[in-house]
């Protein structure tokens, strides 16, 4: 298998997008065929990235390597959501917001849901752990009640953002309780967070990585994440001058840079689900959506006070309508540790109205 390989095909992927990276930056992007090429790459670059995170996972254990994969996707996160932003246009002040939102509707209706369906219709009822699963749901409430809900009720700034200091707290606040979640996870309560007695261990169908192939993947995705990060900050002010020319909402622009970040780690939960691996599916799509809120936001919100950019985080009336139905959907899909393809199909209509509201606002 690949996993046994020293160095594969997907490495030379991520030494390609550094390629590109430098070709770009001695060369202007222009028009055409060449901003199409750097896109391809683009892409390629955070598929990689995604990928080696994954084998690096895979050798330090289902706990930790879910950690290593939230950090690596919020990385790509921030480093989209930074470009967008320096580029200082009428919407610049909402995309982490925007981006923010749409990565958590994706992860708790489209992720969960594709999931908790696909697993279903195979396997009939799926089982995970209700306590785990329940946490990192209560964990996701309270940081978007902060960062997303908040902000529309405070009266120091405008309506829908933080002053400096509310700014901080909140940062703080937000790795705190994630430190917390993550502490949970890989230490003190490890086994609300594993698979049940009745689900097949990915370790019993996947090949361990040696260690030469998860130091040669560590490698090989710190060459993704700087391809990335500078491509993305190339292309920011094509992406959004596309998105622009196409008539879409303002709230687009978020929404393509959270399916673009998670469509990679999309696939892995998916195929976790269709060996009745629910509860891994679980901790990718929650811890993800968890670590995308209480990583991404401090670090933009860092940006914003460091360079003085003005920061929008409160959501509109339409907003907080579905942020509170996917919880409440969410209680119920999760309050009895088994489930079925029913429950995906809720989240999967859930999911399906937000991106309708979204381009027919």
């Amino acid at each position: 298998m690949s996993n046994s390989k020293t160095f594969t095909s997907n490495d030379w992927l991520s030494i390609s997008s550094f390629i590109v990276l430098i070709f770009t930056m001695l060369v202007p992007i222009g028009e055409g065929l060449l901003i199409a090429f750097a896109v391809v790459f683009l892409a390629v670059g955070i598929s990689s990235a995604v990928h080696n995170a994954e084998v690096i996972a895979e050798r330090v254990g289902p706990s930790l390597g879910t950690l290593i994969l939230a950090i690596s996707v919020t990385v790509i996160e921030v480093a989209l959501i930074v470009s967008l932003m320096s580029n200082d246009t009428a919407d610049s002040p909402q995309i982490a917001r925007d981006t923010v939102f749409a990565a958590l509707m994706i992860v708790t209706n489209g992720i969960i849901g594709i999931c908790i369906l696909l697993g279903g219709l195979k396997h009939k009822e799926l089982g995970f752990q209700s306590v785990g699963t329940t946490a990192l749901l209560g964990v996701l409430a309270v940081l978007s009640t902060l960062t997303l809900i908040l902000p529309i009720y405070t009266t120091t700034t405008n309506k829908g953002t933080y002053s400096a200091g509310q700014l901080i707290f909140v940062s703080l606040a937000s790795l705190v309780l994630y430190g917390s979640l993550v502490w949970s996870q890989t230490k003190s309560h490890k086994n609300f967070f594993s698979a049940g007695e009745n689900e097949t261990s990915v370790e019993e169908i996947t090949n361990r990585p040696t260690k030469k192939r998860a130091v040669t993947s560590f490698i090989s995705l710190i060459f993704s994440l700087v391809a990335v990060v500078g491509l993305s900050k190339i292309l920011s002010p094509t992406i959004e001058s596309t998105i622009s020319a196409l008539g879409a909402p303002k709230a687009v622009v978020g929404i393509v840079i959270a399916i673009l970040v998670l469509a990679p780690e999309t696939l892995a939960a998916m195929n976790a689900a269709k060996i009745n691996e629910l509860q891994t599916s679980l901790n990718l799509a929650l811890g993800s959506g968890a670590a995308s809120i209480a990583l991404t936001i401090p670090a933009v919100s860092l940006y914003s006070l460091l360079f003085d950019k003005p920061l929008t985080l409160g959501l509109d009336t339409k907003g907080i309508v579905f942020l509170m139905v996917t919880f409440l959907a969410g209680s119920f899909t999760f309050g009895s540790g088994r489930t079925t393809s029913l429950h995906g199909l809720i989240h999967l209509v859930i999911m399906a109205s937000f991106l309708a509201i979204s381009l027919m606002p």
